[in-house]
């Protein structure tokens, strides 16, 4: 019997410690899951179009600047030129009426009329005087001393309506007509500039150097506007994506150290949380695992402080608590 003795002892420490990771680990001491995330920068063209040409590779590197694909310029093109032409006759409406009302001969005209309804009072101011002198020696009649006034004051009358033709033929455009004219200026500018910018928008360049993540079309095939074509993943664009239970969100802030862990990192990689979801959500499909099926989680984002070459998006990732 003493002979068996060991043998039940390791049998008893073996149940116990069975026993232990059946019943007694806490989920607390228990790694969270997660996996990499990469923030990548999806390119899109504003408008619909044919993609003309791709200039990259799905799989590899862009400098920042450099060609990413063009649209078909041939619709863009054409509008522009239709906005600039609406952008010059508004131009000619405006310098218009910024000009005299009549040119230069029918302004001559008036201002001979003009003398000669100026002849024409000094002709019938004397006349009136005449007759006035004669009217009080007794040799004219109030009727013609009448007649001699009302001559005068037509002439006088007429005097001015040739001024003021000469005056409203010397006049511009009226002040609220420019104001318009000016504003009809402006819009076409602006939409002048805006279609030339658009000119741009349909071959974007890269807006960093990164990695070609992903290409959704290839040359010939109709883009639809606000759609992507090129997905690119800047360097250190990471960040690491875990889910943790409800006894250690209290212990999870932003600023909190954290330790990362995955197969073939080489080591422990540290990193920091920037973010905490306000809400628990049950463990997604992406890291379901035995112990961790049906359960509420709260979603936390730590960025790496190094080791950033050893992480790929989607690879599945370990955190603890540093």
């Amino acid at each position: 019997m003493r002979r068996y003795l060991p043998l039940i002892a390791i049998g008893v420490a073996l149940l116990a410690a069975v026993a232990w990771l059946a019943f007694g680990r806490r989920d607390g001491d228990d790694a969270w899951l997660g996996y990499v995330e990469g923030e990548a920068i999806e390119v899109a063209a504003p408008v619909s179009g044919q993609l003309a040409s791709l200039a990259v590779q799905r799989g590899g590197q862009v400098a920042q600047g450099q060609p990413l694909f063009a649209l078909n310029p041939e619709t863009t093109a054409a509008q522009l030129r239709q906005l600039e032409a609406q952008a010059a006759s508004a131009r000619a409406q405006r310098d218009d009426l910024l000009k005299a009302r009549q040119r230069p001969a029918e302004l001559g005209v008036s201002r001979a009329q003009q003398q000669a309804a100026q002849a024409e009072v000094v002709r019938t101011e004397r006349e009136y005087q005449r007759y006035a002198t004669l009217a009080k020696r007794g040799f004219a009649t109030k009727s013609q001393l009448d007649a001699a006034r009302a001559a005068a004051e037509s002439a006088r009358a007429s005097l001015r309506q040739a001024r003021a033709s000469e005056a409203s033929g010397e006049l511009a455009g009226r002040t609220d007509q420019i104001a318009a004219a000016q504003a009809q200026v402006a819009a076409a500018e602006a939409a002048v500039a805006a279609q030339r910018r658009r000119g741009d928008e349909i071959a974007p360049v890269a807006p960093a150097a990164g990695l070609v993540e992903q290409t959704y079309y290839n040359p010939g095939e109709w883009v639809t506007a606000n759609v992507p074509v090129v997905r690119l993943l800047p360097p250190g664009r990471i960040k690491i994506r875990f889910y943790a239970p409800e006894a250690a969100i209290a212990s999870l802030k932003p600023g909190t150290k954290v330790s990362v862990a995955c197969d073939g990192c080489g080591g422990a990689i540290p990193a920091t949380v920037r973010y905490v979801a306000p809400q628990a959500e049950f463990t997604p499909p992406v890291i379901y695992s035995e112990r961790a099926r049906a359960k509420l989680v709260f979603m936390v984002e730590a960025y790496p402080d190094r080791g950033l070459d050893a992480l790929r998006p989607g690879l599945p990732v370990e955190v603890r608590p540093r």
